[in-house]
């Protein structure tokens, strides 16, 4: 039997965050070339129908596997294989439940939910589609949260990318098949949003057998040589719902808000004048286009919510308090690290990277991914508030600030989407005042709750210091570039997606990757000049001392 290995917080999160890579790298095979096969308005109901399966699932799996990884790891800091093997047993039968009676609505009423839930009838095959993943993915997420729980976030890792390459090679497939034989759009998006649903398969299939071959044998015989007593299936199952439910409602906000944003652009947009009905699915295709380069970001910074969640609550279940802070801040450092170059970069050379990647979008694309790009750095500082927050058992905090967010949002969205010269943009802005409310809300609530605050100046404005110098180096260097290779600088960039010429795409590709090569380098230079990391983070990952020895971080 081959026995788990177990990590410790900053090299779990490093190996999700590999996996993250060849995840993003699949993402962008599958979903650059969708949008080429299906359009702006066809990948705009692809997103549609995501965001009414995401609702879904993120009630069904948001906080439950939270709350199984986070009680698995108390359980064990504890030695108690007993109580670890009832709570993964009662929170798979829950979690089935649940994703049984999504799953079933949505085979059963996927009209009634399209039309309910973003007016959009045409998505009603997509919701079809999608109806078994719900049931999947909440029974693979009872198998990742037991694991993650256990400290070991290889399986969950490689179970992801079999996840997305099965996505994929079924969506593709289905979706050239079903258009080159004249299937109508909504039809030939069903079938690619169809890859969601096998990967799901897929994933389960794997992460069953991790779980068989990893802890199976092993829990068994340590419940045998344990005098642990269960806590009451009651008590057990109490303990499960009420801090899932808890978790679950804080994320819930968030993409109940997404929902309603895209419910409220699908209303709104038509009636905006100047726009009208064509125009404005177009706009929102394009707008949901440039959320997928917008969730690239917080999708590197997941891996640390992950493995940062069994970290606290083992060291908060030891009572080790100066522990518990110490990694909420080492956390949040790293995450800036990572988080505000992306962003950053996203905002910058939003032209390039739209103009490459999305030349058939709008010529708003660009402004809506600058825009988007701000909003990124605020998405992943809020992810990993709210991590800590739950993991310390601050579960009901981060509900609070997001619902503050969830109502700016709203209120962004009601008073700009209906101006005609802001329109799709006040979507975006409306992204970057929400994010930035929750992300203020959650720092203060981690100060008042640790027993020692975190250096928010040293943890953010160091990283911030270092995008930003990065950010001009990229821009200076692209504007060089771009008149050195004749391709057209950031002011001619909406007249070249408009046209739709691919003459310039490859030097304009050179230009953009000269400006990411320099901004690469800029950013590890300031980040060691303005000491952004410590040498204590850096021992954290796999191979840390030798990587900070080789760039002088003392």
């Amino acid at each position: 039997m081959a026995e788990a290995k177990k990590q410790n917080f900053m090299h779990g999160a490093a190996i999700l965050a590999a996996g993250v890579v060849v995840m993003k790298i699949l993402g962008a095979v599958y979903k650059i070339p969708l949008q080429h096969i299906l359009g702006d308005v066809g990948y705009g109901y692809f997103f549609t129908a995501y965001s009414i399966y995401n609702m879904l699932l993120t009630i069904s799996t948001a906080g439950l596997p939270v709350a199984l990884s986070r009680m698995i790891s108390e359980a064990n800091t504890l030695n108690r294989p007993n109580q670890a093997r009832r709570t993964f047993r009662i929170a798979m039968t829950t979690l089935a439940i649940i994703g049984a009676v999504f799953s079933l609505l949505m085979l059963l009423f996927p009209t009634e939910m399209a039309v309910l839930m973003v007016s959009k009838p045409e998505v009603s095959q997509c919701v079809f589609a999608l109806s078994p993943a719900v049931l999947l993915i909440c029974l693979t997420s009872a198998f990742r949260g037991y694991i993650q729980g256990n400290g070991n976030m290889t399986p969950t890792t490689v179970g992801q990318v079999v996840e997305v390459l099965v996505k994929v090679i079924v969506g593709l497939l289905l979706a050239v098949v079903l258009k080159n034989r004249g299937a109508p759009l909504p039809v030939s998006v069903a079938g690619a949003i169809f890859g969601v649903t096998v990967g799901g398969l897929a994933a389960l299939v794997y992460m069953f057998l991790s779980y068989w071959r990893l802890y199976h044998r092993s829990s068994l015989e340590a419940c045998r040589g344990s005098g642990d007593v269960p806590d009451s299936v009651g008590k057990t199952l109490g303990v499960f719902i009420r801090v899932g439910v808890i978790i679950t409602l804080g994320a819930s906000v968030m993409s109940v808000i997404t929902l309603i944003d895209m419910k409220l652009l699908q209303s709104t947009m038509p009636h905006v004048p100047g726009i009208g009905p064509a125009l404005a699915d177009e706009l929102i295709g394009s707008y949901s286009n440039m959320q997928t380069l917008y969730n690239l970001p917080a999708s590197f910074i997941t891996p640390m919510t992950i493995a940062v969640v069994p970290a606290i609550s083992a060291a908060a279940a030891r009572s080790a308090r100066d522990e518990v802070s110490g990694i909420a801040e080492s956390g949040l450092r790293v995450s800036a690290v990572v988080a505000m170059p992306m962003g950053v970069g996203l905002a910058v050379l939003s032209g390039p990277i739209v103009g490459v990647l999305y030349r058939d979008t709008h010529p708003m694309g660009p402004t809506i991914l600058s825009w988007l790009g701000i909003a990124a750095i605020f998405v992943c500082i809020a992810l990993v508030t709210n991590a800590i927050l739950q993991a310390d058992g601050n579960e009901r905090l981060p509900i609070f600030s997001m619902i503050a967010g969830g109502i700016v949002k709203i209120a962004c969205n009601l008073l700009l989407v209906r101006r005609p010269e802001i329109n799709i943009l006040g979507a975006a802005i409306g992204t970057v005042a929400c994010y930035a409310v929750i992300c203020v809300m959650n720092c203060a609530f981690i100060a008042h709750r640790l027993a020692k605050k975190p250096n928010y100046s040293a943890v953010f404005l160091r990283p911030l210091l270092s995008a930003g110098v990065m950010g001009v180096s990229a821009w200076a260097v692209y504007a060089l570039a771009s008149r050195l290779l004749h391709v057209p600088s950031f002011r001619d960039m909406s007249a070249l997606i408009r046209s739709g010429h691919s003459v310039a795409r490859l030097p304009m590709l050179a230009a953009m990757c000269a400006a990411i090569a320099v901004a690469v380098v800029v950013y590890l230079v300031m980040i060691i000049l303005t000491r952004s990391v410590t040498l204590e983070d850096m021992k954290l990952i796999p191979r840390g001392e030798k990587l900070a020895r080789l760039l002088h971080i003392r």
